[in-house]
């Protein structure tokens, strides 16, 4: 099993920062990706960045060059640094790490709240 917990979120003015974290714990061998995803009410849940084990970045078209992913191996934690924020980017932001390759399990946080707003 493994257990997610995010960190980070809050409240930001428009183009403000906010740093979110995600801390992995429990059995983490074999891990294939980390990445976050968001969810704004009344829509789905899109994918916002992903960082495979071998440290390739993978970003929404909505995020690029404003949002890095990095991931601190040794402390089981991925990051999120979200610049020049948006009101469209107001949602839930969760956490998810992705075990295995050819077989595989998908884990969530419970996610963090990001409000982007004057």
């Amino acid at each position: 099993q493994v257990q997610l917990v995010e960190s980070g979120g809050g409240l930001v003015r428009p183009g403000g920062s906010l740093r979110l974290s995600c801390a992995a714990s429990g059995s983490l061998s074999s891990i294939n990706a980390m990445g976050w995803s968001r969810q704004a009410p009344g829509k789905e849940r899109e994918l916002v960045a992903s960082i495979r084990s071998d440290g390739t970045p993978n970003y929404a078209d909505s995020v690029k060059g404003r949002f890095t992913i990095s991931r601190d191996n040794a402390k089981n934690t991925v990051y999120l640094q979200m610049n020049s924020l948006k009101p469209e980017d107001t949602a839930v932001y969760y956490c998810n790490l992705r075990q295995g390759y050819s077989v595989y399990i998908n884990y969530w946080g419970q996610g963090t709240q990001v409000t982007v707003s004057s």
